[in-house]
């Protein structure tokens, strides 16, 4: 008992948030997933044209539009949540989103910077995830502390190596807004799968563990719990 106490402690004193509001957190985020759950499909698509009608206007209102061709914003934006509303048996979503904005001299080199920048935040909100599923599950692993402690350190330093394996990603949004300086301000949404994320995740830490010459083999995927 005392060991695991000691792997707990080494484990959350790394976390940014406090124990007590992650904690709180995560209970919040919990319920409202199960809020979800209980809709029928009927008052999920109902619930979500409502946000994607209510979001829509506040973008045209900022000036935002789209492209000759592509769907209008409300329709986008109305795949954007349902797909948010998606959550697997275990209530894991089953997508990750993220937003990104860019300027550019012209349409196609703004939204390729824009793609860029939401692929980095799906990653940097994937190593969250991570390090969460870590400090909840560390107690119950039998792990030693500083093999634990390498785990964690690994997915803090591992953001920009789970941007480069990130592929498949799904614009959902796209729209975009004149500058006045001629320059073209875009705004994309983006999915991506949640599982895949986590299985490659999993792996690029598997990875990076063995060029340190740490093979946790088995006791890596109970920690994770992937």
């Amino acid at each position: 008992m005392k060991r695991i106490s000691s792997v707990v402690a080494v484990v959350m004193a790394m976390v940014v948030v406090t124990p007590l509001v992650n904690a709180q957190s995560q209970r919040d985020i919990a319920q409202e997933r199960k809020e979800i759950a209980k809709l029928s499909k009927q008052e999920l698509n109902e619930r979500a044209s409502k946000d994607a009608r209510r979001e829509a206007k506040q973008l045209e209102k900022q000036g935002w539009l789209v492209t000759p061709g592509a769907l209008p914003l409300e329709k986008q934006l109305d795949r954007s949540y349902m797909m948010q509303f998606e959550y697997d048996e275990s209530l894991y979503p089953k997508y990750i989103m993220a937003d990104a904005m860019s300027i550019g001299e012209n349409y196609d080199a703004a939204k390729r910077q824009a793609l860029e920048l939401a692929k980095q935040n799906l990653a940097g909100q994937i190593q969250t995830e991570i390090t969460d599923i870590v400090n909840n599950r560390v107690g119950n692993s039998q792990l030693a502390s500083e093999e634990a402690v390498s785990v964690v350190q690994t997915i803090s330093s591992s953001e920009s190596l789970i941007s480069v394996r990130l592929s498949r990603i799904v614009p959902i949004v796209e729209c975009y807004r004149p500058k006045n300086n001629k320059n073209k301000e875009v705004l994309v949404r983006v999915a991506y799968n949640y599982k895949m994320a986590m299985e490659q995740v999993k792996e690029v830490v598997r990875t990076e563990l063995e060029k340190e010459g740490k093979d946790l083999g088995e006791d890596l995927d109970l920690l994770l719990g992937l």
